[in-house]
């Protein structure tokens, strides 16, 4: 199972799941996770996906990079 951390509130992290926002308890969340990052379930544990988390990022770049141009 894959998602993106939406934000953090309080003991729960947000995740969006297939387009649905989902409250995780921060014990299932690895601590070096962060809002923004694409993770993924390992183990019952939600963990950065590095690699997805750096193409996500740079398409991001790219796209405001875009949307600014003169």
């Amino acid at each position: 199972m894959k998602g993106i951390v939406d934000r953090f509130e309080g003991e729960f992290v947000v995740i969006e799941i297939d387009g649905v926002t989902k409250d995780i308890t921060k014990s299932d969340v690895d601590n070096n996770v962060k809002p923004g990052d694409s993770v993924c379930l390992v183990d019952g544990i939600w963990i950065t996906d590095q690699a997805e988390t750096k193409s996500r990022t740079k398409e991001i770049a790219y796209l405001m990079d875009n949307v600014w141009e003169d």
